[in-house]
């Protein structure tokens, strides 16, 4: 059974200026979008890395506003904090070990990555954030390409159900720091599902994977699907941040939330 998660919450509509310091003012509720690359134009991991985190110290001091990056990376492994020895790819090849939760995972060409570098207007928000993120994909999934896909109790991310086996679409995962968000989701559009076997991916063994390409016969890429997922999370996202009107409750030892988790509930997947 599928847990239970809120939907959408939808914009605002008023948006609030914070003092930055170097004197300017900065549209806090404001969600700025930017598209670093795609095939043929791919982004290097640890360069988008880099930018997310210093995003989020520019967004944590009211210097930037919180930031949508969409991009197509790669190819790459990347191995968060729960990964174990033999998780990792069978033929040696590298992985980038990083900072969010779970375990190993794949990202590369024919993939949608999306990075929100949210300022959190609420600690509490978190797990419904999550959900929206899922809700979001599934929504375009179902209304763009006529997919029906579901969450799964124990594991976060999108996925295929109802065959010989459970199949993740979409896998989504974050870090919260001092009420700022990094990572996101990734969802599979015309990527080659080879590298998957190449691991244990997020630590499952009893699932597989897929992408809108391999459910619908027919090539669809990030490319095509960007425009849509961008126009949703536009919509959805600018409630959640805050508006510099009222201090959010951030903690410096604020939990991972895992791309990847399977050892707990799916409200969240709090590590």
């Amino acid at each position: 059974m599928a847990p239970e998660c809120r939907g959408f919450h939808l914009a605002a509509g008023v948006f609030h200026s914070a003092p930055s310091p170097d004197g300017f003012r900065v549209d806090t509720m404001t969600l700025e979008t930017r598209r670093l690359g795609f095939a043929p134009s791919l982004v290097d991991y640890t360069n988008a890395w880099e930018l997310q985190k210093q995003l989020h110290e520019e967004v944590l001091a009211g210097q930037k506003p919180s930031t949508l990056l969409l991009l197509e990376h790669a190819d790459v492994y990347t191995a968060g904090k729960r990964t174990e020895a033999e998780d990792r790819p069978k033929d040696g090849t590298p992985v980038v070990d990083v900072d969010r939760g779970g375990k190993i995972t794949w990202h590369g060409r024919g993939q949608l990555v999306g990075y929100p570098i949210l300022h959190l207007r609420d600690r509490a928000l978190v797990k419904d954030y999550v959900c929206t993120l899922e809700a979001m994909i599934m929504k375009v999934l179902s209304e763009e390409y006529g997919i029906t896909s579901s969450r799964v109790e124990g594991r976060s991310g999108v996925w295929i159900t109802g065959g010989a086996q459970d199949k993740k679409i979409a896998a989504v995962g974050i870090r919260i720091h001092k009420s700022v968000t990094m990572h996101g989701f990734a969802l599979n559009c015309s990527n080659d599902l080879d590298p998957f076997e190449n691991i244990i991916a997020c630590g499952i063994r009893d699932a597989g994977t897929t992408s809108i390409t391999a459910e619908l016969g027919r090539t669809v890429t990030p490319a095509d699907v960007v425009d849509r997922i961008e126009a949703e999370l536009v919509a959805a996202l600018p409630s959640y941040i805050y508006s510099g009107e009222q201090p959010p409750s951030p903690s410096d030892d604020e939990p991972l939330l895992t791309a990847c988790s399977i050892s707990q509930p799916k409200e969240g997947v709090l590590k």
